[in-house]
């Protein structure tokens, strides 16, 4: 396998992923002030109904969870990760083709998988098709 495509497509995919949070962090700034702008410029002789005015309230809190839980996620996945990573240095790992073999002696981990570096030198991704003993 290429280790430049792989880490061409780590970093691709990185990028991808730090543009959709900030895009997620936009579009949270982007309503608050939607919001703001609204009620100051609502006509003061017939200002905004409350029921309305409560609803986008509770859509406010609701996009402000949504942006937590996802970043509680996050943050699980990657310890996750992190302990994946750990548990197979030192193990035998054979690739997907059966073209490399050999022990694994460091694991590097980005963001969309991890890619383990034999002990021979070589770099196999770690995904499906991968026999780890």
């Amino acid at each position: 396998m290429d280790v430049n495509a792989v880490t061409s497509t780590t970093n691709a995919s990185a990028s991808a992923a730090t543009s959709a949070a900030k895009k997620a962090t936009l579009d949270y700034d982007t309503f608050l002030t939607l919001l703001v702008q609204q009620m100051k410029s609502q006509d003061p002789t017939d200002p905004m109904d409350a029921t309305e005015q409560i609803a986008q309230l509770a859509t406010f809190s609701q996009v402000e969870q949504t942006i937590q839980t996802n970043k509680n996620l996050e943050s699980l996945l990657q310890s996750s990760t992190l302990n994946q990573a750990g548990s197979i240095i030192g193990r035998t790992l054979t690739s997907g083709d059966g073209s490399v073999t050999g022990v694994v002696s460091e694991v590097k981990v980005y963001s969309d998988g991890l890619i383990a570096v034999l002990d021979n030198g070589e770099k196999v991704v770690v995904g499906a098709g991968v026999t780890i003993r």
